[in-house]
């Protein structure tokens, strides 16, 4: 693989191409974590009672909705977002997944999954004792990406 840098003075924003013979798994993860180092530029403002939290998203299990209100759930806490689901998605890191209509996980904290083929399946965190509960709709995606996290950062 080639790797090239031009500089074009005339560019009003940065742009990055990627020339492939095909799409590969290598060059599927490699425009993900451009993507990644794009939405690190996103700030998401966490909030619990009167104060603001800066938190890194590292820190975040899984973010849920409850009818109105997006929960962000830490180890042992849970803060308040303003931004809806499908926000979120479009500038989450790739480690971020999709698993329900009112939740995003974080795959970097899950430490196991007991797959249910009548109903939702259930996913559990590192060091803490909350649960998930993933839609069958979304488990394979998921178990997909938990098999090809090596390339997500």
């Amino acid at each position: 693989m080639k790797i090239r840098i031009e500089i074009d003075d005339s560019l009003t924003e940065d742009e990055v191409i990627i020339r492939c013979k095909s799409v590969t798994d290598e060059i599927t993860a490699i425009q993900k974590s451009i993507q990644d180092i794009n939405s690190k530029t996103q700030r998401i403002i966490f909030y619990k009672e009167e104060k603001e939290y800066y938190l890194s998203l590292d820190e975040i299990l899984f973010f849920e909705t409850d009818s109105s209100k997006v929960s962000a759930h830490t180890v042992d806490d849970v803060f308040q977002v303003h931004n809806r689901l499908y926000e979120l998605e479009e500038i989450l890191p790739g480690y971020f997944v999709r698993v329900s209509k009112s939740s995003i996980i974080n795959i970097h904290h899950i430490r196991s999954m007991v797959r249910n083929l009548a109903g939702a399946s259930e996913v559990e965190f590192a060091g803490s004792y909350k649960k998930l509960y993933v839609s069958r709709s979304y488990f394979k995606a998921l178990q997909e990406r938990m098999e090809n996290r090596r390339y997500i950062r």
